[in-house]
């Protein structure tokens, strides 16, 4: 009896092919969540910029991103050195020289007249602005202060995230109760239409920030700003891939996790060699590189 060609080895194939281009196509269309940038000389970030060998330019910046495939990158005040933000005029001023590879995050101090100043900012940029970060650790207030519900109002109606600072702080002065990510579970729970975003991943405190968006459906978090040079820093970075893999595990999906970098503080190749080690099916490591942010930033 003559046997039939086997057309299943042909469909498993085209199969193959279908996911692998799928996969080379989100891999193209990398978003940065979390950059930093700033033409200042006071900038605070200069020196992980000088320790990481980055001459921390808006050229070398996109130039970067071209070659690692990231086509978006969400733009946030860097600290400057006295403790306040970059004024957010400079970072609508360096989106708008970047030819639409950046976006600007602004920044919201905890004053009534800041909270006025950057919601009018946002109004005026409707188009370009993505979110608002408030700096948890860096201010003087915490996120249920009252002085940032107008933001919090704007950001739910205009359906803009707030990316909050939570976990280590750059300086030795910072407050550490305030960027605790525990602290923002009172505000998940009140503000249900609000999305938040925890930077940093709360680091060191993963499991918490595991636990808020595995509790949360309006959380995420990301994992700029992880890794920076050390003599552990091979060891600390397969740390850093245990514990963030261990958390995706605990939420049950990678869904609530986005790429960032936290340029100049750690170097875009050192977090993409984060997201390739970590124990997750490469799905999951789509989802965080490209359609996450996307979905999550309306790219």
């Amino acid at each position: 009896m003559t046997s039939l060609p086997d057309s299943s080895q042909g469909a498993d194939r085209r199969t193959l092919i279908h996911i692998q281009a799928r996969s080379e196509r989100f891999l193209q269309e990398i978003v940065d969540a979390h950059v930093h940038l700033s033409e200042r000389r006071d900038d605070a970030l200069i020196r992980f910029a000088r320790t990481n060998g980055l001459r921390y330019s808006l050229d070398e910046l996109l130039r970067t991103m071209r070659r690692h495939k990231i086509t978006r990158g969400l733009l946030l005040s860097p600290p400057l050195q006295g403790g306040a933000a970059l004024p957010n005029e400079e970072i609508i001023k360096l989106c708008e020289r970047s030819r639409g590879m950046l976006a600007p995050v602004i920044t919201v101090e905890p004053t009534a007249r800041e909270v006025k100043a950057a919601i009018r900012l946002a109004e005026e940029n409707r188009r370009l602005v993505k979110a608002f970060k408030i700096r948890l650790g860096y201010v003087k207030a915490s996120a249920e202060s009252p002085v940032f519900d107008r933001v919090y109002d704007y950001a739910e109606s205009e359906k803009l995230p707030v990316l909050f600072h939570t976990g280590d702080t750059a300086s030795s002065n910072g407050d550490l109760v305030r960027s605790h990510p525990l602290t923002l579970d009172g505000l998940a729970n009140k503000r249900q239409e609000l999305t938040m975003i925890l930077c940093h991943f709360g680091n060191p405190w993963f499991m918490d920030v595991a636990e808020l968006i595995y509790k949360h459906p309006n959380v995420y978090t990301d994992i700029s700003g992880l890794t920076t040079p050390s003599a552990y820093a091979e060891k600390y970075a397969g740390w850093l891939a245990r514990k963030i893999s261990e958390a995706v595990y605990y939420a049950g999906g990678a869904e609530k996790v986005l790429f960032g970098t936290d340029y100049p503080v750690t170097k875009h190749s050192e977090t993409l060699a984060l997201v390739r080690r970590l124990e997750i099916d490469e799905r999951d490591k789509e989802k965080i590189l490209s359609r996450n942010s996307k979905r999550v930033f309306r790219l």
